[in-house]
């Protein structure tokens, strides 16, 4: 709370001095834009962070306005866009980002992403394709595994996927892609193996553990995978399941798991209720 009176006592103290040792107003009024800069830094990266994305995009076109050439706020009204899920807005602003002349690789990557967020998957593997070799980040071949399931490259997409995995401290996510890729292959085993790892990265990670059900469903099996669940995911688990052996032709099973579900949940299980009333129906 001290801090802003402090800084106006240095600035008051500069004032004064500058009518005795000849500094000029323009090095004052440097000076109060040096502050002025720093706080505006801290309130964009709030902005960015912590604030609402669709006030952000408010407060960064605005701010864009008195500052149209400058490519730190153009980034952060693109960043804001995608946050705001607003991504046809997003890949116009990204455009507009990568044609400036400061532009580098990584904007290229946030433009990539931005395209396949709006559906435009063939121009995001184009924009890809003109990132250099050696920019070599995490989101770039995450990116670039995507664009490969899409095309059903899967050798280029499994390369793509192990590269991603080691260059995050998070591969909760990438696992988890990787898994849903195998599972549309209809390669069963090693999709459930990777939804496991993902699991392993990030207990909470409810939509692994869903897919880690439809991998075991898809195998005929049954029984829950011993993994951290609450008693409402238990009973969402058990639900999905129970569709899963309905799928496989396993009728009976499907209907002893949906009434464990609807049992297993504390509230009223209104989905599992009304599969279980269409099957019995």
């Amino acid at each position: 709370m001290r801090h802003p009176v402090f800084v106006f006592s240095c600035l008051a103290g500069a004032l004064t001095l500058s009518a005795c040792s000849g500094t000029t107003n323009g090095e004052v009024n440097r000076a109060f834009r040096d502050v002025n800069v720093v706080d505006e830094s801290n309130l964009n990266d709030i902005m960015l962070t912590v604030g609402d994305p669709n006030e952000a995009v408010v407060y960064f076109q605005r701010t864009l306005q008195d500052n149209p050439d400058r490519i730190d706020l153009q980034r952060s009204l693109a960043l804001s866009l995608i946050r705001a899920k607003r991504p046809t807005e997003g890949v116009t602003a990204w455009d507009r980002v990568v044609q400036h002349k400061d532009s580098i690789p990584d904007d290229k990557v946030e433009f990539a992403d931005a395209l396949i967020r709006d559906g435009q998957w063939d121009r995001a593997d184009t924009v890809l394709d003109t990132v250099p070799p050696t920019h070599e980040t995490f989101n770039r071949y995450r990116l670039e595994a995507m664009i490969a399931d899409s095309n059903k490259e899967w050798k280029k997409s499994d390369s793509f996927y192990e590269t991603a995995v080691g260059l995050t401290t998070r591969p909760s996510g990438v696992f988890n892609n990787w898994g849903y890729s195998k599972l549309t292959r209809g390669e069963f085993g090693e999709a459930e193996k990777l939804f496991g790892q993902a699991i392993q990265h990030d207990p909470d990670l409810f939509t692994a553990k869903n897919n880690l059900i439809l991998a075991r469903g898809a195998q005929r099996n049954y029984t829950l995978p011993v993994i951290p669940m609450k008693q409402v995911e238990r009973a969402q688990l058990l639900h999905t399941m129970g569709l899963s052996a309905v799928k496989q032709g396993d009728t009976q099973t499907g209907k002893s798991l949906l009434r464990e579900a609807i049992d297993t949940h504390p509230q009223h299980f209104e989905d599992a209720v009304r599969s279980l009333r269409a099957l019995e129906g």
